[in-house]
């Protein structure tokens, strides 16, 4: 029994037209997403061989493999629901979003300068990676990472809530080598319901990590 599951689409492969295409949506999702659901799984069975033969040869090779394609099943997992084809906008209060909306203005000073910073965060990332936006639990604010493939450059315990995927597969059959571009387009389809409860759930569940006894 496989570890991990790809998961089902949340609307079909249409339904974040026109900032994403249906052919990218199915290719992203049924081929690339998948790949890394089959990849962690993989993986995991290769540390279990290893382990029972006590064969550590390839050990860093197969850590390294399995941060990349868990936490690309994962990123990927969030990005599908940080999305909706009636989404975008600002996160106001008016909206059932008022927490969200207040936690932004308090980290960033600002919806502007928030939204400015985790575009350039995505569009700039070196080759392939993300914009993200996390849920830091020992300061208890917002903070924008850059995420470079799908792990490193992050705060360990930090939760992210908001994903902007900068990977090409994600956009070059519509925007060609426009990341910019891309980038500019999602904050059209970000569903800020999403983004608010899974900054309400970490929140929550805030006082696990602990940095002394």
């Amino acid at each position: 029994m496989a570890t991990y599951t790809l998961p089902e689409l949340p609307y079909d492969y249409a339904a974040l037209e026109p900032v994403i295409n249906p052919q990218i949506v199915e290719l992203h999702h049924d081929k690339h997403h998948a790949a890394y659901v089959k990849g962690a799984n993989d993986t995991l069975e290769q540390l279990e061989e290893a382990r029972d033969k006590e064969a550590w040869g390839a050990i860093n090779g197969l850590q390294k493999s399995l941060a990349f394609h868990l936490s690309g099943h994962i990123l990927h997992s969030i990005y599908w629901h940080n999305m909706t084809g009636d989404g975008g906008g600002e996160p106001l209060a008016a909206d059932g979003v008022g927490d969200l909306a207040d936690a932004i203005t308090e980290s960033f000073g600002s919806y502007a300068g928030f939204k400015s910073q985790l575009t350039k965060a995505a569009a700039t990332t070196q080759g392939s990676g993300w914009g993200v936006l996390a849920y830091e639990p020992v300061s208890g604010r917002l903070i924008v990472e850059q995420v470079y493939d799908h792990q490193g450059n992050v705060g360990q315990g930090s939760v992210p809530i908001l994903v902007f995927d900068a990977w090409e597969h994600a956009f070059y059959l519509q925007y060609k080598n426009q990341k910019v571009d891309f980038i500019e387009a999602m904050w059209r389809v970000v569903n800020w319901q999403d983004v608010a409860k899974r900054y309400a759930a970490a929140k929550e569940r805030a006082d696990v990590l602990l940095l002394a006894p």
